[in-house]
C-alpha cells in the first residue's frame, strides 16, 4: 500500500451473461497445503503465498480506525495475523511509515508485526514472510540511507532480516543510490529479495537494469490495482512487469473495502474514504457490484473473494488486501483454491470500465 496522508486528495485513493455457470470444483482451502498456493516473486528465490495480507491499518490513526487506536483494535489485528497463518497465508506487507509516527517508540505497523511474530513463535514454529518498505524522503540521500532505514525497520520488527525490502515510492532525486542500497542489502544478507513500489514502466525498467548488472533480480513492483483501478493496464506498468518477469503486488485490491458490497450510496465509507468513494460514485458502481454478487453465488463465494480471485487468475499478481480482524483474514483465504473463467474475467473488466477510476497515489506519475 501507499504512504498514508491526512488529505484525502492524496490518498490511495456491456452485454451481461445471465446464464447460470456451473461452479468449478474447488478444494476447501483449509485442507490445502500452503505450498500448493505459493509462487516465486519475480526472478528471485523467494516464494510467497498467492495472496498476502496488507498491514497498513495496523496501528494507524491518520487514515484508518476512525483516527484512534485502542486495545480492542490491537487484539483484532493480532487475531487477523493468527487467522491468516492458520489459513495458510503467511505473507505480510508493512512499511516504516504505516501506523503511528516512527519515533519515540510509538506503536506502528512494523512494531506490531514484530510483537505478533514473537507471540506466535511461542505457540508454534509457523514460518512467515515479511515485506517492508523504505520511505524515499527528500532528505534521505545515497545508498547508505537505505541500509540505515532497513536497520531501523529490522529493530522495530525484531528480526535479523526480512524477506522483501521495497522502495515505497520513487525519490524526487537519488534513485540510483536507492537502488544501489537495495543491492547492498541483498549482498549483506539483510533481505532475501528486493522490489519497488509505485514505479512507472520507465522507472521499473531502469531499476531492473541497474540491479541486473549486479546479478540481482528485481522481484516486484507494488502498485494500486483492482477491478476499478486498472491504471497499471493503461500506463504500461503491467506490461512491463510481465515482460521483465517482475511480480506485480496489488495494494488496495478490494478498493479499500468498496468492492466488498458493504458500502452503498446511502451508507458510504467513513473518514477520508468517504471523500473518495462518494454516494455518486457508489451509485454508478452498483451494476458492477450486482454482477460480482451474481457470479459469486455461482461459486458460493463472496464479492470480496470474487474480486481477489479476478486478480489472482491473471497470474504474476499477488494481491495484499488489508485484514483488520480474523473474519476478514478467513474470507480472503477463500479467494484461493478456485478460479473464475476467462469469460467472467473479461466480462467483469468490461463492466468495470464503465466506472471512472478514482484518483490514485500521485507519485505513480513521477
Amino acid at each position: 500500500m501507499a504512504l498514508q496522508v491526512s488529505s484525502a486528495s492524496f490518498s490511495i485513493f456491456n452485454h451481461r451473461n445471465t446464464t447460470k455457470i456451473r461452479a468449478i470444483s474447488s478444494k476447501d482451502y483449509a485442507t490445502m497445503k500452503s505450498g500448493e498456493e505459493k509462487v516465486n516473486l519475480g526472478g528471485s528465490n523467494l516464494k510467497v503465498t498467492k495472496l498476502g495480507i496488507g498491514a497498513w491499518a495496523w496501528g494507524d490513526t491518520s487514515y484508518w480506525n476512525d483516527f484512534e487506536w485502542d486495545d480492542r483494535k490491537l487484539k483484532a489485528a493480532k487475531a487477523a495475523f493468527d487467522a491468516s497463518i492458520d489459513c495458510g497465508i503467511n505473507f505480510f506487507d508493512t512499511a516504516e511509515v504505516y501506523g503511528a509516527r516512527m519515533s519515540f517508540g510509538a506503536i506502528n505497523s512494523e512494531t506490531l508485526i514484530g510483537r505478533f511474530i514473537k507471540e506466535r513463535q511461542q505457540k508454534d514454529s509457523a514460518e512467515v514472510a515479511i515485506a517492508t518498505k523504505f520511505a524515499a524522503l527528500p532528505w534521505r540521500l545515497g545508498r547508505g540511507s537505505v541500509l540505515a532505514a532497513l536497520q531501523d525497520s529490522l529493530s522495530r520488527l525484531g528480526l535479523s532480516s526480512v524477506d522483501l525490502y521495497q522502495l515505497h515510492w520513487p525519490g524526487i532525486w537519488g534513485n540510483e543510490g536507492y537502488i544501489d542500497g537495495l543491492g547492498d542489502a541483498v549482498e549483506k544478507g539483510l533481505v532475501k529479495a528486493v522490489g519497488v513500489s509505485n514505479y512507472s514502466a520507465k522507472r521499473l525498467k531502469e531499476a531492473y537494469d541497474q540491479l541486473k548488472k549486479r546479478g540481482i533480480p528485481l522481484a516486484s513492483n507494488q502498485v494500486n490495482y483492482s477491478l476499478i483501478y486498472r491504471i497499471p493496464e493503461e500506463n504500461g506498468v503491467k506490461a512491463a512487469c510481465d515482460e521483465l518477469g517482475v511480480t506485480m503486488i496489488a495494494y488496495s485490491p478490494i478498493a479499500q473495502g468498496v468492492l466488498t458490497g458493504k458500502y452503498t450510496p446511502e451508507n458510504p465509507p467513513s473518514g477520508p474514504r468517504g471523500r473518495i468513494y462518494t454516494p455518486e460514485f457508489l451509485t454508478k458502481l452498483q451494476p458492477l457490484l450486482s454482477r460480482i454478487k451474481e457470479i459469486g453465488q455461482n461459486y458460493n463465494k463472496t464479492n470480496t473473494q470474487v474480486v481477489l480471485n479476478w486478480l489472482i487468475a491473471q497470474e504474476n499478481i499477488v494481491p495484499i488486501p488489508g485484514a483488520k480482524n480474523a473474519e476478514q483474514a478467513k474470507e480472503f483465504a477463500g479467494a484461493l483454491g478456485w478460479r473464475l473463467t476467462d469469460e467472467e474475467i473479461t466480462e467483469l473488466r468490461t463492466l468495470a470500465s464503465e466506472t471512472k477510476p478514482v484518483i490514485g497515489f500521485p507519485v505513480e506519475k513521477l
